[in-house]
């Protein structure tokens, strides 16, 4: 049986994310922001989708690809009858003038490796989400690609007539290629362009020199932390979930998203896994960002599960006219309608996002009181909603429950709080968060299934969910105790499979019965496992685990268990957060037990 995976290398400044195939076509690109319409998006329409494509004028050849090492930079090499070649892709980013440079240009470049190889340059943007084909007008070094919302010019020192024509050529010399949205490229363009190769390879393996991680899979946690920092939009802070939209959670399902916009749910998480990995630069932004959407929610409104990257609430979901990914896995949404939902677990993880501002003495530059308010106001929407149904983490469409996982992030908020109040002696916040955080304990083990020895999915419902993992690992049961061991027995029996994988529920949801596993459960169980001593077996799973990779070790958002396919969005930053913050949990134990190495 053939595992499929995504053939795809990620590559970002923290303006814009773009996916490159192995054969150095650019499958996804998004321009202006991550949730734009794509300027190529083979990736859900091969007609529509338009193309970037660099390669041999030959279909005999073969191809390798790889990132330069602790950087965001690909390379794409080409070996074929007449000579190999590599092209090397990069979104410039780099420090100047005191910010940085991180514009919205693909760099690409192609250096001949061995004898004289023809090449082939396809340049073909699309605009509305392919509804719309540029007007190709000619520079004197440049092709402009007018009738979009910008003008996006390519500046090369390819002939111009060749890449127009899509006519090959002799590749005689090292070439260059630089797409730009608006600003076009200022400066020589070969000298300019290797300025910037050079200047972003150093970036990054200085960025990775400050990144704090223990002996455990360096190389994994370090690509994982290298995806997850150009998942951030630096303008805003935001971290999306993933640059695309609508990769099938299982091929044929619908189970189609738009997963480019920012969850308030991962916050708790990211937030965890950027504090590990010692980035509090990144840290601060993200919190930041989660401030500014707490102060643009009116005193009467709900806080929504997701937000765009700016923190716009508004996220209509409609579905456009293209054929899905691999021609025939529609539909293709954009926009997502769970802005819509009542998930009231965001109130406690925006509490849990953001204590590090209050109690964290690294980020301690300025007086955090003024804000004290938005902690109460917070505060006060777990007490209105502590006894609400709502659609759960997992975004059930069409079934209100009382969701274990919305009590537990009832009592973490109370708790983040609680730390809030003590540090600022404010005794009124102190009282209702100890209130608070009594009440939802009574709610989670309202969810308790005394015969089986498990938490439940919700209250009055017999079926698990791995989310409940997170009582191990967010220490609401003690790790050492048979209460713990019992209950993550359970869901093993139930909800894991041989290679360690996990099924966030096993029960039929609005589309049917889940046909693939989610890898963040399979992490959140290699964290309960490490929490509760059982070390041995947490690095095996976890040494399983990254064989889900890609041939970059880029993560999915889900497995299916019988063949180990790839399939949900891509890469998935949730997925990446829980390779991390697995590793952390595992090294944490390896340097109080030694021998365990």
């Amino acid at each position: 049986m053939n595992r499929h995976t995504y053939n795809y290398g990620l590559i970002g400044n923290c303006a814009y994310l773009a996916l490159i195939d192995t054969e150095a076509n650019v499958g996804w690109l998004c321009w202006p922001r991550f949730d734009s319409s794509f300027l190529f998006g083979g990736l859900l329409d091969n007609e529509k989708g338009g193309e970037f494509s660099i390669k041999p004028a030959t279909d005999n050849y073969k191809t390798h690809q790889y990132y330069i090492e602790n950087t965001n930079i690909l390379v794409t090499e080409f070996f074929c009858e007449d000579g190999e070649f590599k092209v090397v892709d990069l979104a410039p980013r780099f420090y100047q003038y005191e910010r940085y440079y991180k514009p919205l240009m693909l760099v690409r470049r192609v250096i001949p490796l061995k004898g004289t190889p023809k090449v082939k340059v396809v340049c073909r943007p699309r605009g509305e989400y392919g509804e719309l084909e540029p007007e190709v007008l000619f520079g004197s070094s440049h092709i402009r690609y007018m009738g979009l919302d910008r003008q996006v010019r390519l500046t090369t020192n390819i002939p111009l007539n060749y890449v127009a024509e899509e006519k090959a050529f002799s590749l005689n010399g090292p070439k260059h290629l630089a797409l730009t949205w608006g600003v076009p490229l200022e400066g020589p363009l070969e000298t300019t362009l290797d300025t910037f190769y050079s200047k972003t390879r150093a970036y990054w393996r200085q960025w990775v020199k400050r990144t704090s991680i223990g002996q455990f899979h360096q190389k994994e946690v370090l690509r994982s932390a290298l995806a997850l920092k150009i998942h951030q939009y630096q303008d805003t802070g935001a971290i999306i979930a993933s640059p695309t939209t609508s990769l099938p959670e299982s091929p044929g399902s619908g189970r189609n998203w738009d997963y480019r916009y920012c969850w308030i749910r991962d916050a708790h998480y990211t937030l965890k896994a950027l504090t590990n990995l010692g980035h509090f630069t990144e840290l601060e932004q993200y919190a930041h960002y989660i401030e500014n959407v707490v102060l643009n929610v009116e005193e009467d409104e709900r806080f929504q599960p997701l937000y765009s990257i700016t923190g716009e609430a508004n996220l209509v979901e409609k579905i456009i006219p293209l054929s899905g990914y691999q021609g025939n896995n529609g539909p293709v949404r954009v926009g997502n309608q769970a802005y819509e939902h009542i998930q009231n677990d965001v109130y406690g993880q925006v509490l849990t996002s953001l204590v590090p501002l209050f109690v964290d003495e690294r980020l301690a530059d300025d007086d955090k009181r003024s804000l004290l308010p938005i902690v109460m106001r917070i505060l006060r929407k777990i007490e209105e909603t502590m006894y609400e149904p709502d659609a759960g983490l997992w975004e059930f469409r069409n079934k209100a429950q009382y969701h274990a996982y919305t009590f537990l992030f009832h009592w973490a908020g109370s708790q983040a709080a609680l730390k809030v109040a003590r540090k600022y002696r404010d005794f009124e916040m102190m009282t209702l968060a100890e209130r608070l955080v009594k009440e939802a304990e009574k709610q989670v083990e309202a969810a308790f299934d005394s015969e089986r020895g498990v938490y439940t999915q919700a209250i009055g419902s017999k079926n698990l969910d791995a989310s409940m993992l997170q009582l191990i690992t967010m220490k609401y049961l003690d790790p050492n105790s048979d209460r713990a061991r019992k209950h993550i027995e359970e869901l093993e029996k139930e909800l894991k499979t041989e290679e360690g994988l996990f099924y966030r529920y096993k029960h039929q949801d609005d589309f049917g019965t889940p046909e693939t596993t989610f890898l963040i459960c399979a992490f959140w169980y290699v964290e309960a496992l490490a929490d509760v001593g059982r070390v041995e077996e947490a690095i095996v799973i976890f040494e399983n685990l990254i064989r889900y990779t890609n041939h970059l070790g880029l993560l999915s958002e889900d497995v299916k268990a019988e063949d180990g396919s790839q399939w949900g969005n891509f890469p998935q930053a949730y997925s990446h957060v829980g390779l991390v913050n697995a590793a952390f949990a595992i090294s944490r134990k390896l340097d109080k037990e030694p021998f365990m190495l």
